[in-house]
This record gives C-alpha cells, structure tokens and sequence, in this order.
C-alpha cells in the first residue's frame, strides 16, 4: 500500500461551550488552564481519545481500546492481540498470505505447542525474531488504524518496538481567555450501585485551536495512507460532537484547515498555524469575561488567508478545508 506521499500541516478550531473540556485530575477535576495567561487547555491525548471512541462506533479495529470492559496497557494489549491471532484460522491465514516461508514456521510452532499461551511464549524466544517483527509489523500496518496515525511503543518480550507516530498533534489552547462558571453546586454521580458527590466544574466559553503535522517520513514506518487520512479527518471533525457526555456536551468543530506541502518542504515551515488566528471580543460582548457564544468573539483569519494566497504553487501544493455554517475562510 502506497503510504501518503506529501508532508503536511494542520490547524483545528472547535468551541466548547458550558462544559469542561479536558478535566484535570490533580486539580480536582477542573477545566485544565494556564492561569497566568487565563487560557483553557485540551491535552493531545484528550483529543486523540475523542477520535478513537469515534473509530470504534464506526466499528473501526483500533489498538488503544478496552478489552472486555476493563483497560488494558499496550502491552498487555498486544498479548490480548497476538492471542487472538493464534486462536483465528481465517487471521492466520490473512497475514500469512503469499508469505510460505513464515508460514511454515509458524505453524511449527503452532503444532508444538500445548496453547495459545505457549505459543505465545515460543514466538518471544530470540530466534523467532523475523517471524515477530512480520507478525508486529502486520498488526501495525494492516489493522489498526490509530497505531498507522498516533504510534505505539511495544515492550513485550520478542515484540520491543516503537512506532513514530505520523500525525503529532500539539496540546489545544484556547484563542479566548477563559474564565470558569462561578458555581459551587454539588452534583450526584450514579454508579451501578452506589453515588458519589463531586464538584461540577465548567467554563463559560472557549475557542479551542490545535495544531498539527502528518510527516510523511513517518507514515513509511507504520504504513499511513490517504485512505488512513481521510478517516482521520472525518474523525477529528466529527469525533467530539458525536460523542457526548454530561460534562462534554456543547462542543462542536468550527474550523479544519490542513495545508499540504509540496515535494521539499517539510513539516512547521510557518511555524504553528495557530499563530496566524487573531480573536478578540466583540463590540456587543466588549469584554473577554462576557464571551457566551462564538458569535461574542471577533475572529480575524486574514493573515492565515494572506499567508495561503502568497504560497500557493510553491511551499502549498493544495489545501484541505472543512467549516462550520457561517464561517468562511479563503484558501
């Protein structure tokens, strides 16, 4: 499979709205925030985690997931996986296809072995090495999707590998300062058995913005795809918005603009694109404090226009660009 073929970097905008974005468990639970600059912060993992939710509702094999309702390290996982492998004729037979050769060894291996769980052992012996290094590489490249574009680090016996991911994803600050919903109220958390009582913490309004890169250097190690990039946009769009929760709700994409890069150029040629975007109050709002909604907020994107318009044909090769109703961007 031809993995993609350009360098390219990306620029995420979405509002949240009443809600707590990305909790911070060393602060209680409270919306994540530089408070020397008054700024709301999502980590990348946060985001990602999105995404992954979103690819397993669209029946999407993803790496980084629950096995039977309980979380599982990647070690752990690929465990579960290569397991799961041994137990699967119709697998099997898929990664071993036009590959004789590991075939016959592995099943040798099979024929020698009481279980799963030693054949497993078996495969982390030393001299098994090409056969487990086919087999990770299998797993990476032709079945899961967030290790074709997030990475893994393996640490398994016989199975130590670390993958680069390919799209690296920046932690998400907002554009807005943000100031918290003044509330002390006590909310009810119901378990299957029990409650609890917590806090209920919440940000009034914030513009979140993220910036990105798909490296296309990278892609040739796990196997990254336009067909795996477009499923990414589709998530990273839609992920957040489709998935929502008490605390998540109201949160909802404005802006995904990617610039692909042409053959030469390499990934952060201008530098963060969040850098490009300038926000400030409105006239009616007149105060960051009052911002409520995304239409309380001026935002400028001339300069990311300009910057587009003066590097087309040469750094740009082309650019990507999805937006929310009432929101225009020229590119």
């Amino acid at each position: 499979m031809n993995t993609i073929p350009n360098n390219s970097d990306f620029l995420f905008l979405y509002e949240a709205i009443n809600c707590n974005p990305n909790g911070d468990p060393d602060q209680e639970n409270k919306p994540r925030m530089d408070y020397d600059t008054q700024t709301n912060l999502v980590t990348d993992t946060r985001l990602k985690r999105y995404i992954r939710d979103y690819f397993m509702q669209k029946n999407i094999d993803v790496f980084v997931s629950m096995e039977e309702g309980t979380k599982v390290n990647p070690d752990q996982k690929l465990e579960i996986v290569v397991n799961r492998l041994l137990t699967d004729p119709k697998l099997v037979d898929e990664y071993f296809s036009g590959q004789a050769e590991r075939r016959d060894a592995f099943d040798k291996i099979m024929k020698g072995a009481k279980d799963a769980n030693s054949v497993f052992k078996e495969l982390q012996k030393a001299k098994n090495k090409s056969l487990n290094a086919f087999i990770l590489d299998k797993i990476v490249k032709e079945t899961y999707l967030d290790i074709r574009l997030f990475g893994s680090a393996f640490a398994v016996g016989g199975f130590t590998r670390a993958y680069t991911g390919p799209l690296q994803i920046n932690w998400g600050y907002s554009l807005n300062k943000v100031y918290p919903v003044e509330s002390d109220s006590i909310v009810t958390i119901m378990y299957d058995d029990s409650s609890t009582f917590g806090k209920d913490y919440r940000i009034h309004y914030s513009l979140l913005a993220f910036h990105g890169v798909a490296n296309k250097f990278a892609a040739k190690t796990t196997g990254l795809t336009d067909q795996d990039m477009e499923h990414f946009r589709d998530g990273i769009w839609n992920a957040i918005p489709s998935l929502p929760t008490r605390s998540k709700l109201n949160q909802y994409p404005k802006l995904y603009m990617e610039i692909v890069y042409n053959d030469g150029y390499h990934n952060g040629h201008f530098g963060d694109l969040r850098d490009y975007v300038d926000v400030k109050p409105s006239e009616s709002a007149g105060d960051f404090k009052k911002v409520r909604k995304y239409t309380d907020l001026e935002v400028d994107l001339s300069r990311l226009e300009k910057l587009i318009a003066d590097n087309k044909g040469k750094a740009i090769k082309e650019v990507k660009v999805k937006t929310a109703e009432g929101i225009s961007i020229n590119a």
